[in-house]
């Protein structure tokens, strides 16, 4: 298994059910910071399954345009999926930190808690400002701290079985400072830059319901926990079933999103 967190096929093939509540949740907070409208020409870029792109397309309208742009060809294939029929909306494979589109292209650029994957998040985001138009807005969601994390807990405990991966588990929550956050778009020569926080509990049925996405290999945890041993795998579902308090009912799963947003 290649020691980091990747989106092969069949992560990218569960990953909506996984996280397609989660993310639908937090994806009007990130347009809004973004300030879409409609007729704009957005870039949403480490754009996944499209989510957050196919939100975007219901509010530029059909006189507007959205690109959905990611490095994985996997998760672009989803895209496509969910987009393909929409006459103003393209899908291509995109590198974040050197993308293909001429300078000021876009009214507007997203990015859906994927800046702190990229190897050089201030490139990301100068390349960002680079394809705005002047005035248009970038904004970021990024997740904040281990504990309101909606699958940190299965990342850790798969990473007691894989040491190596700790590092990457780690990564996730890398631009979760407010500070840094900011920094990092002063830093690429953004103005008017906005620091927010969302909260949400997410509340499930039950233990199962949150966890067999992941063991169907949903998502980078889902695939991490599937190259594991079958008596890994029990270890770890018994250390996220203690850790998340199941009685055998409802459980909740807090998760928190710091929001940033420049102009140009």
């Amino acid at each position: 298994m290649a020691e980091e967190l990747t989106y092969k096929d069949e992560a990218a093939a569960g990953y909506d059910r996984a996280f397609a509540h989660v993310t639908t949740h937090f994806v009007p907070y990130l347009l809004r910071a973004a300030h879409i409208a409609p007729d704009m020409r957005v870039l949403d870029i480490a754009a996944g399954t499209g989510l957050a792109a196919e939100a975007a397309l219901n509010i530029v309208g059909p006189t507007g345009h959205v690109t959905a742009a990611d490095v994985s060809p996997a998760m672009v294939e989803k895209s496509r999926g969910r987009l393909g029929t929409q006459k103003n909306a393209s899908v291509p494979v995109e590198d974040g930190q050197a993308l293909s589109f001429p300078d000021e292209s876009f009214d507007a650029v997203v990015c859906s808690l994927g800046l702190m994957f990229f190897p050089d998040p201030l490139r990301g985001l100068a390349e960002f400002r680079r394809v705005l138009r002047p005035g248009g807005r970038a904004a970021v969601s990024v997740n904040t701290v281990p504990e309101r994390s909606y699958n940190n807990r299965i990342n850790l405990a798969v990473a007691r079985h894989v040491p190596s991966l700790a590092a990457a588990a780690a990564r996730v929550f890398s631009l979760g400072d407010e500070m840094k956050l900011r920094s990092l778009f002063e830093a690429a020569d953004f103005r008017d830059v906005e620091i927010t926080t969302e909260t949400h509990r997410f509340v499930l049925p039950s233990f199962d319901v949150y966890f067999e996405p992941f063991e169907e290999g949903a998502g980078s945890p889902g695939q991490a926990l599937v190259s594991l041993s079958v008596e890994a795998r029990r270890a770890v579902r018994e250390e996220v079933r203690r850790d998340l308090g199941d009685t055998g009912g409802p459980i909740e799963v807090e998760v928190e999103y710091r929001l940033a947003s420049g102009r140009r």
